[in-house]
């Protein structure tokens, strides 16, 4: 990768970094409230304010604010959750690998299987095969994914009862080794096929459409010629050439999916970050919400940067082509 490409996520970074910073002193009333909260204030001694203020910088000029702000991030410093009397940091990094193993299983299953469905369903193009997942995915898009959430558990942990209904791990179980993981893994299952069934059906009909545009190219017509079996020209020909606009919108749906995580996480009470975010929205914990919204943005960042690291390893003509244009 370029060093002008780095230092576009650069860029953006420091962007959203100002966005952040800018966010709570662009609300109305008093910038101290909007940092500290409102119930804080309630109970603060005009010394302990003007502690405060002076610690933020809140009565020095802008740019001098934000110098304190980007000093304070550099030394991990994200502020004081005054609702859960601990470090910003430290509660994030509580909540963060719940969600971190929400996600990624998702968006690593919900990518699996789009590409697999996607195309077997372009390679069957018009047959009974391609329509019933056409429809099926179809059907499942015009559902939000809390509600799919909602069915799910009202099915599964309600009804039938064979799926636990809320929770990361069974409270005071005193498990520990293999049982322990059963435990979350099965904690996990629900949230899991919610999230990752909201995702399927847009990667599936980008990969469809573009199964079904790479079957008319030529080198998959002298892959079929040399005596290539079906298998073969289906994945590994048709199959990896259809496969890089998938690899290129990963990097754009790790927002997505960490957004679809926010309300899954509420209906099934999964404590990750985002049921974090709910709760200090609900209570006005406005650190936890700034720290929380540099941590995703921060992932979104890391995810669009290694995607663009592999594009170039899926498909070399992609250097190949830059270092013909920068030339």
């Amino acid at each position: 990768m370029k060093i002008p490409e780095i230092g576009t996520y650069a860029i953006s970074f420091l962007i959203i970094l100002a966005l952040i910073f800018l966010l709570p002193r662009l609300m109305p009333g008093d910038p101290l409230t909007a940092i500290c909260g409102e119930e804080v204030l309630v109970v603060m001694t005009p010394e302990l304010k003007a502690e405060l203020m002076h610690r933020f910088a809140l009565d020095a000029p802008l740019w001098k604010q934000f110098f304190v702000y980007l000093t304070a991030m550099m030394h991990g410093d994200f502020g004081y959750s005054y609702y859960y009397n601990a470090p910003v940091l430290e509660v994030i990094f509580e909540a963060l690998p719940w969600t971190l193993l929400l996600v990624g299983s998702s968006l690593v299953l919900s990518t699996v299987l789009s590409i697999i469905i996607g195309i077997e369903s372009g390679w069957r193009r018009g047959k009974i095969t391609d329509k019933f997942l056409l429809t099926t995915t179809m059907i499942l898009n015009g559902f939000p994914n809390f509600f799919i959430g909602i069915i799910l558990l009202l099915l599964f942990a309600v009804y039938l009862g064979c799926l636990p209904l809320q929770g990361a791990k069974t409270p005071y179980s005193g498990l520990s080794g293999i049982n322990s993981m059963l435990d979350i893994a099965q904690h996990l299952v629900l949230p899991l096929i919610a999230l990752t069934l909201a995702q399927i059906p847009g990667s599936y009909l980008l990969m469809r459409n573009t199964m079904i545009t790479t079957l008319k190219e030529p080198f998959v017509r002298t892959a079929k010629a040399k005596g290539l079996s079906e298998v073969a020209v289906r994945y590994k020909h048709a199959g990896r050439n259809a496969m890089l606009p998938i690899v290129t919108t990963t990097g754009v749906r790790v927002g997505t999916v960490v957004t679809g995580a926010l309300f899954i996480e509420i209906i099934f009470s999964y404590p990750g970050v985002g049921l974090l975010s709910y709760n200090a929205l609900l209570m006005r914990d406005y650190p936890i919400l700034q720290g929380v919204f540099f941590i995703v943005a921060v992932f979104v960042i890391l995810a669009n940067f290694v995607v663009d690291l592999l594009y170039t390893k899926i498909d070399p003509r992609i250097g190949v082509n830059n270092a013909e244009y920068a030339h």
